[in-house]
């Protein structure tokens, strides 16, 4: 080991499956990796905050904290792995390609940074390369490219996929894109599936917490991420109006409908205001999943949005996984975040794939 390589490279090299995460973010991806047997050999992130719960929970993991485009491998990365890569996963920022984003536009600049794994890619030559995003990515020129560059390294490309969390055990709606590229033709047909598993509910993950005290009590809370938010007193006396387990803010006498709600189409932003249901999955969680204006963020029989615990959970954190950052860089990063149990349940089968013979 030379004198500046991290002394995380000696448990890697031990190790039959390596990754590679990148966006790694607060470090879902990276979680749901370590569930499924992996090593994570590096991760790269720009965001600082987010940097520091990586590094808070992923200490072994050798994370470049700088902009994806200044990565120099040679210098960032110089090391390689004597047993190879398996698996790259790439999780470039959503919001170029989301439906929610009115604004996006084929020129924001972060519709290219998905191109800037292909550095890492043609470096060490991973067995696969995972692709995750919201719908609508396969769709953009840059990602056609992305594909073809893929195939010119000889890899077989597989189809886009779309997958819904809720389909593989997380609480909660949230349909991804994923995308499977493997060196090996047989490899890609064998990892290419999913296996479905039971739902899971708001009830299940949730359900067990107590009533969360208030931002602003002068007793200490036992959980500083299970505390009520403080909401405005037009916002609780709306919210008092809406029904236990499912409600929507159709409910609302005319005198407390918002005037931005007056004139829009009845499938304009319907779940504002919202509560979910205990029996049911969650809505998709975004940076704005404790804040009842942004969605169905509202508990299903409290009158208070879900706390940050509570969003956690939903997004199928642990209870042990440490956030920095204020309250709305904590729900950003959780909001933002590949679901932890829907990443170990894709890579326990490029685990169980790429270990057989």
């Amino acid at each position: 080991m030379t004198a500046n390589q991290p002394a995380s490279y000696n448990k890697v090299q031990q190790d039959q499956l390596t990754a590679i995460d990148l966006f790694c973010g607060s470090g879902a991806v990276t979680l749901g990796l370590k569930n499924a047997g992996f090593s994570v050999a590096a991760a790269v992130e720009i965001d600082l905050i987010a940097s520091e719960t990586y590094r808070a929970n992923h200490p072994e993991v050798h994370l470049i904290r700088k902009d994806i485009c200044d990565v120099d491998l040679n210098v960032d990365l110089p090391t390689k792995f004597p047993s190879g890569v398996d698996v790259i996963a790439v999780c470039a920022p959503c919001q170029p390609f989301s439906n929610r984003n009115r604004a996006r536009s084929e020129s924001d600049s972060r519709v290219a940074l998905v191109l800037e794994a292909l550095k890492f890619i043609k470096h060490f030559k991973p067995r696969v390369v995972f692709v995750e995003n919201v719908p609508g990515l396969e769709r953009n020129m840059v990602f056609e490219r992305f594909s073809l560059e893929l195939i010119s390294l000889g890899y077989s490309v597989g189809h886009p996929h779309t997958l819904d969390a809720a389909d593989v055990g997380v609480p909660q709606r949230r349909p991804r894109m994923t995308l499977v590229a493997a060196k090996d033709r047989g490899l890609l047909e064998k990892i290419s599936g999913i296996d479905k598993e039971p739902y899971a509910t708001v009830r299940d993950a949730i359900g067990d917490l107590g009533t969360p005290p208030s931002i602003k009590s002068e007793t200490p809370p036992s959980d500083p991420m299970h505390v009520s938010r403080q909401h405005h007193p037009i916002t609780m006396k709306r919210l008092k109006h809406i029904p236990k387990d499912g409600g929507s803010r159709d409910a609302l006498p005319d005198y407390l409908v918002l005037a931005c709600h007056r004139n829009l189409k009845p499938n304009q932003f319907p779940d504002s205001y919202g509560r979910m249901r205990w029996d049911d999955v969650a809505p998709t969680l975004t940076t704005g999943c404790t804040d009842l204006t942004r969605g169905r963020y509202a508990h299903p029989e409290e009158d208070r949005a879900i706390t940050l615990r509570e969003a956690a959970r939903l997004q199928t954190f642990p209870d042990t996984y440490i956030f920095a950052g204020n309250a709305a860089q904590i729900a950003s990063q959780i909001g933002n975040a590949v679901p932890p149990k829907m990443m170990k349940s894709i890579a326990g089968r490029f685990a169980s794939c790429l270990l057989k013979p």
